[in-house]
């Protein structure tokens, strides 16, 4: 009888063990942020690509509000929400000048992984949804189910050392919708790219583990 116990015991620790080398890396990366806050960002030349038409909407500067959590020990999911976001400068084909109107704020900032050599932090912007306007040419930008769906997402990274956010042409999921008017220059259901590079004040360092 004791050693049918033992026998269990035994083979019930060993499950136990396996359950738990198995569970391990389904636990998500920790990430720590200072000093988190409110920030902001500011950029030079954004561009905003049709990439079936191959036509751009620049604007000559954008800037942007957002908050970062703080500590140790921070989840990447919403790591930060940004709250405000403008544009300025902005041109279209054939010289057409645009309002660019950001909506169903906040977007929503998450740390995907972590270049340790590089300093260099690897997210998403999400739940991005903005409105073009501007001489019989309008359109909505979202993600790629539709222009109501507040599901647009980019890819970006983020420096320590120069505190700059850099916004990517690959990796997101825009779409153009809803357009009405704009002579062809861009459709509705194209995809899209959106590039700049934010510089962030006051400077974060963000790491993980």
């Amino acid at each position: 009888m004791r050693k049918r116990i033992a026998s269990v015991l035994a083979t019930g620790g060993a499950i136990a063990l396996t359950l738990g080398l198995t569970a391990a890396p389904a636990f998500a990366a920790t990430w720590s942020v200072s000093p988190g806050g409110s920030i902001t960002g500011a950029a030079g030349t954004t561009t905003l690509k049709d990439t079936t038409t191959g036509n751009t909407l620049s604007c000559t500067s954008s800037s942007t509000t957002a908050t970062l959590k703080s500590g140790h020990g921070l989840a990447g999911a919403s790591i930060g929400s940004v709250t405000g976001i403008s544009f300025t400068g902005c041109t279209g084909p054939l010289g057409l000048t645009f309002t660019v109107t950001p909506g169903h704020l906040p977007w929503h900032l998450n740390a995907v992984s972590y270049n340790a050599t590089s300093h260099k932090t690897t997210g998403t912007i999400t739940g991005i949804h903005a409105t073009l306007s501007g001489p019989s040419c309008s359109a909505v930008v979202d993600g790629a189910t539709s222009g109501t769906a507040n599901n647009g997402k980019v890819k970006v990274t983020y420096t320590n050392s120069t505190h700059k956010l850099q916004v990517l042409t690959t990796g997101g999921t825009l779409h153009i919708w809803n357009v009405s008017g704009c002579a062809g220059l861009i459709g509705s259901g194209d995809g899209s790219t959106f590039s700049g590079t934010y510089t962030i004040s006051p400077a974060q360092t963000i790491t993980s583990p």
